[in-house]
């Protein structure tokens, strides 16, 4: 289910120095997620949804804002488009980005993201798609079941090997069906 905004949305803030012009590197848009999930849980907990995660990255359209919720039972399309004009003033006057987006407020679906330390805990057992931000014994991308945190890495047996993936080079990670395809 996604409730998606229409009106893309404006700030005057320049993006940092590190990144080109019209383009945020990564850390900044991770700044922006954390960011956005502080501001948008509180509403959320009074309906009593989980944030699941929070992603702003660029996509073919444009900037994307997606916001993940999800509650037992699971979450309808009611509580995103509810969501979404509930947070979408609030972002327009709190969130400072540089560039236009779109807010999408949708549920996480089976290939459900994990962002934090936890989720990766949670899901022990289940197939994971991890990606890093730079080469871990020469691969970004890894696919294997997860085995859960160690101090601030991700352990997951992917083939006949177990990799630790330190929490801070993850650029994404979901699960994904048992054959390891998203």
């Amino acid at each position: 289910m996604t409730a998606r905004a229409k009106k893309p949305r404006d700030s005057a803030k320049k993006p940092p120095a590190e990144a080109p012009p019209g383009r945020l590197s990564h850390r900044r848009e991770k700044e922006i997620a954390r960011r956005v999930k502080d501001l948008v849980r509180p509403a959320c907990d009074a309906e009593g949804l989980e944030v699941i995660h929070v992603e702003f990255q660029r996509e073919p359209a444009g900037r994307v804002l997606r916001v993940y919720l999800d509650k037992p039972g699971g979450i309808t399309l009611g509580d995103c488009s509810h969501v979404s004009r509930q947070v979408s003033d609030l972002l327009d006057v709190a969130l400072e980005v540089a560039e236009p987006y779109s807010l999408e407020v949708t549920s996480p679906g089976p290939n459900r993201p994990l962002g934090e330390k936890g989720d990766f805990d949670r899901f022990v057992g289940q197939w994971a798609k991890v990606r890093v931000a730079r080469p871990i014994e020469g691969q970004k991308n890894f696919t294997g079941v997860l085995e859960g945190t160690t101090g601030d890495a991700v352990r997951l047996v992917a083939g006949e090997k177990t990799v630790d993936i330190p929490f801070e080079l993850i650029t994404r990670a979901r699960l994904v069906e048992s054959s390891g395809e998203s």
